[in-house]
Order: structure tokens, then sequence, then C-alpha cells
């Protein structure tokens, strides 16, 4: 009877928390891991689980609410009230552009590497939105459903191998020689660490609609049960490949002497030449391949996330969206955003890198208000007692609220004073 469960579970729930691995798994794991292993060895390990493991119920928050009311989390902002709605709106549209775009020119970065065709940057970050917004377009969801699965195979495939090589070439580095984390500029990149560890709490919002859309894809209502199964193999598993990252990190780079670069395109150039050179040239496809599907798929994700996102918004907030409306419809708000984050692109040149810096350290300074509607909505009164979280995900709840609050006072006090 249970590997029936189990099957149900694949053949109609499974799909949500996949996409939300792959929106997971992009500068924060290609990036962010993989300069913290390479700066301080295995020392922040602990950074990795923890900000994970304290996120894990308000993200969980999210297929939970959207199996018991049947509805996105935004509409349950809503119900709260308009202060909580307001916050997700100014936080989402606050950072949407240059998110979208920073993770598409890292991508275009290595489609260079992997292609061979040296164009510029911005001609290439065009290029593989356009290909995104193409196969959004046309399928929607269930070409976004069906395409991350084949990704998520050759990513996880490609980033064990990578491991697997530097495990059998590279020496284990000695931790006594990692600089400390504990002054300005340390506790600056573990704020912008955890910061998207495994991926902002506001992430919870998407994967509500993801599952809507997967009941619709699929024509079948996923229970609590099999919506929760769906969460966690992609969540634990967006985890394990942050923790694959760090560990790649501190096999190769801990302690090479080389300066990584603060920004994301530069940094992946250095990562694939370093990788190169330290494991051999045999090994470039194998990193080039793996860093391209962490970012493409990264891509994808987020290219459709906040036109869905932002067209809920919308309908939540009682605008005109009808049919006739075809702006505010799913592909309007494509293309839409999609030419706005270019233009940011175009715009910010150089400084581009200090934007997301910013937008990586505001996701956690805003979490403590995030987690905090996420947990008073799912324990309100009008959701359902069969679906709300046991004992132990409250404790866990308020463990959690507590760390992103102490880390952010933590932040603005070596920061500031």
């Amino acid at each position: 009877m249970e590997s029936e469960k189990v099957k149900s579970t694949f053949k109609y729930a499974f799909g949500p928390g996949l996409i939300l691995a792959a929106a997971a798994i992009g500068v924060s794991h290609l990036v962010q891991s993989t300069r913290a292993g390479a700066d301080y060895g295995f020392t922040l390990v602990w950074a990795v689980v923890l900000a994970s493991l304290m996120k894990y119920p308000f993200l969980e928050f999210g297929p939970r609410y959207a199996a018991g009311m049947g509805e996105s989390l935004i509409a349950g902002y809503k119900k709260l009230g308009s202060w909580a709605l307001w916050i997700y709106i100014i936080f989402t549209v606050g950072t949407m552009f240059a998110i979208q775009a920073a993770v598409t020119i890292v991508t275009a970065s290595l489609a260079v590497e992997l292609t061979g065709i040296d164009l510029p940057l911005l001609v290439w970050s065009i290029i593989i939105l356009a290909i995104c917004v193409a196969i959004l377009f046309r399928g929607q969801y269930s070409a976004l459903d069906s395409l991350i699965k084949v990704v998520m195979v050759v990513l996880s495939l490609s980033t064990v191998a990578a491991l697997i090589t530097a495990f059998m070439n590279a020496s284990a580095p000695v931790i006594a020689e990692a600089a400390s984390v504990w002054d300005v500029a340390g506790i600056t990149f573990l704020i912008a660490l955890m910061g998207w560890m495994p991926i902002p709490i506001d992430a919870a919002a998407w994967h509500s609609l993801w599952s809507l859309e997967r009941n619709k894809q699929t024509k079948h209502t996923a229970a609590l049960k099999e919506s929760l199964l769906d969460f966690n193999i992609g969540y634990i598993g967006a985890t394990i490949l942050a923790l694959m990252f760090l560990v790649l990190g501190a096999l190769v780079m801990f302690g090479s002497g080389v300066s990584f670069s603060s920004a994301g395109a530069t940094f992946a150039q250095q990562l694939i030449d370093l990788y190169t050179l330290t494991l051999g040239e045999w090994a470039h496809w194998i990193i080039v391949i793996c860093a391209f599907t962490t970012m493409f798929s990264t891509t994808l994700t987020v290219t459709d996330s906040y036109p869905r996102v932002c067209r809920e918004i919308l309908v939540v907030m009682k605008s005109k969206t009808g049919e006739g409306n075809s702006l505010l419809s799913y592909k309007g708000l494509l293309i839409g955003i999609s030419m706005i984050s270019m233009l940011v692109l175009y715009l910010m040149g150089s400084q581009f890198t200090y934007i997301i810096d910013l937008a990586t350290s505001l996701s956690f300074l805003t979490a403590p208000a995030l987690a905090f509607i996420n947990y008073k909505l799912i324990t309100a009164t009008f959701f359902p007692d069969s679906h709300q979280p046991p004992k132990w995900l409250r404790i866990l709840s308020w463990l959690g609220m507590a760390f992103l609050t102490v880390f952010a006072l933590l932040f603005f006090y070596w920061r500031f004073f």
C-alpha cells in the first residue's frame, strides 16, 4: 500500500520540488558555496547546514498551504492583511530585475565556455533569456516541469563526477589555515552566503504556485503527504548539492593563492580554469557542463517565477488582468520583465555585482519578516487543523525566526558599530 502511495506521488505530485531545487542551485551554489570552500575551507559547512535547516519550515509552508487551502501563499497574505501582502510585493519588485539579470549573465559567461563563441556577454544574455522565454512562452508550466527533470539529472551526475575527481586528485585543506569569518568582511560574506542558501524565503510563494499548476497539469489534487515528499526531495537535494560545491571549492581552490573575483561571470571563468588546471584538461567538460546546467536551470526557473508571481499579485489585488489585458497576462509579464532585466544589465555594467551583493544581503535581512508572515499564515484560525504544522515544526519555526533575527542584528552591529 505504501509503495502505491509513493508511485502516486511520483506520477502526479512530483515536480514542484525539483523546480524549487533548480531555482535554488545557482549563484548561491556555483558562486557563493564554492567561494566559501575556496576562502574558508570546510569551516563554513555549519553555515550551509544551519541556514538550510533554519529556513526549512518557512519554505515548507508553501506546499503545505497550497495543499490545505488550494490557493497560493500570495492569496493567503491578502487574507492576513494588506500589510503582509505589501511586504512581499515591495521585496519582490525591488529585487526581481537585478536577480533575473544576475543569473542570466552568469549563465551567459558559461555559454561562452560551452560553445566557444565569444560574443559580448550582453548579447549572450539576451540569447539565453530569449531561449528561456521561448520555452516558457510555448509550454509554460509543462515545458518547465519536463525540462527541469532532465537538467537536474545532468546537473547531479556532473556534480558527483566532479566531486569524485576532486577527492581523487586534491589534498584536503588544512582547516587551521582558514581565515576567520568573524570580522566585517567575513560577516558580510556569511550573510550573503546564507541569504540565498539554499534559496530565499520568498520562494515559498513560488512553490505554492508551481504546486497549483502541477495539480492543473495532472488533474490530480496532491495530498499533503505527496506535496511534502516532493518538497523534501527537492529541498534536501539542493542542500546536499550546496555542500558538494563547498567541498569542491575546499578541495580544489583552498590555499591556491588565487584571488577570486566577486563578479559572478568572472568568478565562473576562474572557477573553470582552476578546476581544469588542478584536475587536468580532461575534466574541463565535466566542470563546464556542471556549471552551465547549474545556472541554466536557475535562469529558466527564475524567468518563470517572477511573471507567475506578479500575475498572482495582480489577481489577488483585483486588478484588471482578464484575457483582454494581454500586457498583464503571464506571457505579457514574461516578456516585459525579461526586457527590463536586460535593460538593467545594460545600464548597470560593471556596477552590477554591487547590486547582486545588496540583493543577496537584503534577502537575509528581510528573512525574519517573511518568516514571521509565513508562520502566522500557516497557524491562522482559517487554516485547516488537518494541515497545521506538527509541534516539532512549530518549535523549529521559532528557532528559525530567532536565528534569522540574531544574524540580521549581528550584521548591523559588525557593519555599523
